[in-house]
């Protein structure tokens, strides 16, 4: 069985656009291949979290996943700094990765602009820990998107140097895991792009929120004047409300609005109201269980010890291979 590696920086709640794009095909994967599915709380430390925060964020996306649907029984759940041999292998990987080519990451070039004061060498050597957590598992496909597909690049790149250096075919070859038509895009509430939580919290719709701020965050969606002339085109900030009610609302509703549009008769009041409200009612079932999940310690606590066992063994294993390809050896 093939492994799959993917990740999710502990920045807390999971969004509309997570659940509907990739994390409902992590629930089926999880019955298809050998699945790890980690929190990097090491990778948002480049951010520097508060102790306080940085646990909290964790327990959330823990308790997120489990909601959505992915099953520790089936698929391995862990956070990240429970296993150690991650950071023993990113630092092993470092010894072979040269300033050149960290510079010129797309993503650190983007943080340095974005954050000049805070260049930390954690954000330099970040691809290399990416790629420590992806081929510690000896993964072969890795679900990414088109941001992280040069990490992804790296990856290989440092997986095959290591081969090469020490003549031994060890590291396969991780490539991206091509959802195809199946990938579900889920524009923000912002009228512009993706749902994101980096756009904003007005943005984005997360699995946890309350009713009540559901509605208030889609009543303050983005729209225009209305359309001017019957059947004109939608703009993108329209085109979004449409592509939402797609997502969480039935063909009929659907039909009902595009007809409206279509008439110059629509109210965007009203069209607001029923997403928000087709929203709250697709969301309900995930919500009841984040709050179910949230209150059961024990049960957390056994997903987390079990997930980072799991995630262990089988980063224990690569490691010990690891060090005897290097030449580590006890006397």
């Amino acid at each position: 069985m093939e492994t799959v590696v993917s990740g999710i920086r502990s920045t807390g709640n999971l969004h509309l656009g997570n659940y509907y794009g990739a994390l409902q095909n992590f629930i089926k994967m999880q019955h298809e291949y050998n699945c790890f599915f980690f929190i990097a709380d090491l990778h948002s430390l480049t951010t520097h979290p508060t102790p306080a925060d940085l646990h909290g964020n964790v327990k959330q996306v823990l308790i997120e996943y489990l909601a959505a649907g992915i099953d520790p029984e089936k698929a391995t759940i862990y956070v990240q700094s429970d296993v150690p041999e991650v950071t023993e292998l990113y630092l092993y990987l470092n010894m072979n990765a040269y300033l050149g080519e960290l510079e010129r990451a797309t993503s650190f070039k983007d943080k340095v602009r974005a954050n000049p004061e805070n260049v930390n060498a954690g954000l330099l050597t970040y691809p290399v820990l990416m790629a420590a957590d992806i081929i510690i598992h000896k993964a072969v496909k890795v679900p990414v998107g088109k941001d992280q597909e040069q990490h992804l690049e790296m990856a290989r790149t440092f997986g095959n140097r290591f081969n090469r250096l020490y003549n031994h075919d060890y590291f396969p070859e991780p490539y991206a895991f091509s959802f195809g038509e199946s990938l579900v895009k889920i524009p923000g509430l912002d009228g512009k792009g993706k749902m994101g939580k980096s756009e904003g919290e007005g943005n984005a719709i997360f699995l946890s929120d309350t009713p009540e701020a559901i509605r208030k965050k889609v009543m303050r969606a983005v729209t225009d004047s209305g359309p001017t002339v019957e059947n004109q085109p939608k703009p993108q900030e329209i085109q979004n409300l449409f592509d939402l009610m797609n997502v969480v609302s039935t063909p009929d509703t659907v039909a009902h609005f595009d007809e409206a549009y279509n008439k110059m008769a629509i109210r965007y009041g009203d069209l607001k109201k029923q997403l928000a409200e087709d929203m709250i009612q697709a969301t309900a079932p995930i919500r009841d269980r984040i709050n179910a999940i949230a209150n059961d310690a024990g049960y957390l606590r056994k997903v987390a010890e079990m997930g980072a066992d799991k995630a262990r063994e089988s980063a224990s294993r690569t490691i010990r291979e690891v060090r005897e390809i290097i030449g580590f050896r006890k006397f």
